[in-house]
């Protein structure tokens, strides 16, 4: 049990890393559209990979019984879509950033978990 929790959080890093990779890379990549849609690219993953780090934190935060577990991961599902949903509100509604970078953004972030988890060897 030990040992599934440690890979657990091992690859919570490995996740939040590459997240973090792919920010700066989104970021990069629509500056070519200007410094309002490099913004929100990179807000778009970074609220991701803060969404990420906050489940992983309370899903691999100790050990326990079934129950306490699964309230663990429950809370931390609970304050990532919180996360997502505050980031997300503003960047498009409080910054006023264009949408299409901030919600491909979104969707690169969510595409590392895909391959983090196909690929995690």
């Amino acid at each position: 049990m030990l040992n599934s929790l440690a890979a657990g959080r091992h690859l919570a890093k490995r996740i939040v890393f590459a997240q973090l990779v792919v920010a700066v890379v989104a970021g990069l990549a629509f500056s070519l559209q200007g410094r309002p849609a490099a913004l929100a690219a990179f807000g778009g993953v970074l609220i991701v990979a803060i969404a990420t780090a906050l489940l992983a934190a309370r899903a691999f935060s100790a050990l326990g019984g079934a129950g306490a577990t699964f309230m663990r991961f429950l809370v931390g599902m609970i304050l990532r879509w919180i996360v997502l949903i505050g980031g997300l509100a503003l960047i498009l509604v409080q910054w006023k950033l264009p949408p299409l970078p901030a919600l491909t953004g979104l969707v690169a972030g969510y595409a590392v978990n895909v391959f983090a988890f196909r690929f995690k060897g």
